[in-house]
């Protein structure tokens, strides 16, 4: 049988309760229709990059998915009738990852890791695009005299 990543958005005023109970309803879809779940991973709330039906926020679920198409046709015509699914993303891959997916080794990462308030920046130059402090696109500057009074001479 083909393998899919499945993800799906939940609207953000859905508890994190109703969420499980949705995955587990689409679980039970799918094993009902002859196929099998493997990795079901939630992201939990996040940002989405533009308001989906006048939502800021999601709840990300993802989904392993060891089943026919039929069975997958079935799950997403579920999920656009679902009135707390904003979106849905089926993508049919090779293999399944093993282990944690990329979202959640990045949100172990950041969690972990905060330093002081640049992160891991290292000995990076402070100031605007040009890189040095005062660079910038105007060129070089003049070192400023101690008396500036001097100048206007």
């Amino acid at each position: 049988m083909p393998l899919y990543e499945h993800v799906f958005l939940s609207r953000q005023d859905v508890s994190a309760q109703q969420v499980e109970a949705l995955t587990e309803q689409f679980k039970g879809l799918i094993e009902a229709n002859g196929g099998t779940v493997g990795k079901i991973e939630q992201w939990g709330l996040k940002s989405v990059a533009f308001r989906i039906r006048k939502n800021r926020k999601a709840h990300y679920t993802l989904i392993n998915i060891d089943a026919p198409a039929a069975a997958v046709a079935e799950l997403e015509r579920q999920q656009r009738m679902n009135e707390d699914i904003l979106r849905i993303l089926t993508l049919k891959v090779e293999e399944h990852e093993e282990g944690q997916s990329a979202m959640l080794q990045k949100r172990d990462r950041d969690d972990g890791d905060r330093g002081g308030r640049f992160g891991d920046r290292g000995d990076r130059p402070r100031g605007g695009f040009g890189g040095g402090a005062g660079g910038g696109f105007r060129g070089e500057r003049r070192p400023r005299s101690e008396d500036s009074e001097g100048a206007a001479e």
